[in-house]
């Protein structure tokens, strides 16, 4: 099972940690589109490293135009030498709309038709054929030669889809190189209602011989980390956690995770404080329980082995990360321990 990190997209801080990363041994450093756009940070970080890929865990595609997404993730994988490997979701439809003002309807089928457009953009820079996508969705028809980049040795990057539904996780089954997994999600969730769904949409795309399934198809498992070198550091780092877990779990759409569990009345009582803003209040509702069940809290040699556990037999990859505002550096010591 390979591992990655998922560090803050901080740009002070990312290309540093994408260094620490690779010299700890990880085999991927993903960076999420919260508050600052991943693909500046990760060209930055392809400058101070090597080895590591760098991924995009995830960037919101419905933000952007296919044509604009395919020369950010061109210009990442040219510039790291063949190491991107981009990661996308759709964001909900508050955020496409409102913040991004850019069209929602009909998402899983609008990102089927998202890949494949972005999928042409690169066949035609890659073989110099033109360009004639004609969706249902997005057309693009123009491609002259001082707009389009020099093909790459590595060829394009792999596309992975993140999802949470059946829809979009059979979207992410069918058309993609790879499935991400949403932190708010046990084990039990993920072998029982959403991995059958991507690998039956997978082996439908295999039979019928889709080109992009001679690239071997990864399910990368992300999941929340609460883990510290000292004791305050911990406690610190496991607030915060159960503050992200209490947010997921407030989210109308992650109720059938908690309903896997029998934990559906537990929304019922955060969905109103987070209307509130009452986050803090909300964490304390995570009780230790819950918090067992959608993430790992430990010490670091303890947590990797919790992590292999769990994971081991259900995911190609193992993503592991915390909330955006606590300190990674912890994070370091449980990607050694899993790579040693």
């Amino acid at each position: 099972m390979r591992i990655d990190l998922a560090a803050p997209p901080r740009p002070a801080t990312a290309p540093g940690l994408a260094r620490e990363a690779e010299e700890r041994g990880a085999d991927r450093f993903v960076l999420a589109e919260t508050s600052h756009n991943p693909f500046l940070q990760l060209a930055r970080a392809a400058d101070r490293t090597a080895r590591i890929e760098l991924g995009t865990g995830v960037a919101v595609a419905l933000a952007r135009t296919p044509m604009a997404l395919a020369y950010e993730a061109w210009g990442l994988h040219e510039s790291s030498g063949g190491r991107a490997a981009i990661g996308l979701g759709t964001q909900i439809k508050p955020h496409v709309v409102r913040r991004y003002g850019m069209p929602w309807d009909r998402p899983a089928a609008r990102m089927r038709d998202y890949v494949a457009a972005v999928r042409a953009i690169w066949h035609s820079w890659q073989s110099g054929e033109r360009l004639a996508h004609r969706g249902e969705f997005y057309r693009h028809t123009l491609m002259t030669p001082v707009f389009a980049p020099d093909p790459l040795p590595s060829g394009p990057p792999p596309i992975l889809l993140a999802g949470v539904g059946p829809l979009m996780t059979a979207t992410a089954g069918a058309v993609a190189d790879g499935f991400l997994a949403h932190p708010f999600g046990s084990p039990r969730h993920l072998a029982a209602y959403v991995l059958p769904t991507v690998r039956a949409a997978r082996a439908t795309a295999e039979a019928e011989q889709a080109p992009w399934t001679a690239r071997p198809f990864e399910v990368v498992a992300n999941v929340l980390v609460a883990t510290g070198r000292d004791e305050q550091e911990y406690a610190a780092n496991l607030r915060l956690v159960r503050e992200r877990l209490a947010f997921y779990a407030s989210t109308p759409a992650y109720r059938p995770v908690l309903e896997t569990h029998g934990w559906a009345a537990l929304q019922d009582e955060l969905h109103p404080l987070s209307l509130r803003g009452r986050w803090q209040e909300m964490g304390a509702l995570i009780d230790d329980t819950v918090l067992r069940t959608f993430a790992v809290a430990a010490e670091p040699a303890e947590a990797a082995r919790e992590l292999r556990a769990r994971y081991g037999e259900l995911a190609d990859r193992l993503c592991i990360g915390g909330p955006d505002e606590a300190d990674p550096a912890p994070l370091l010591d449980v990607v050694a321990a899993l790579t040693r």
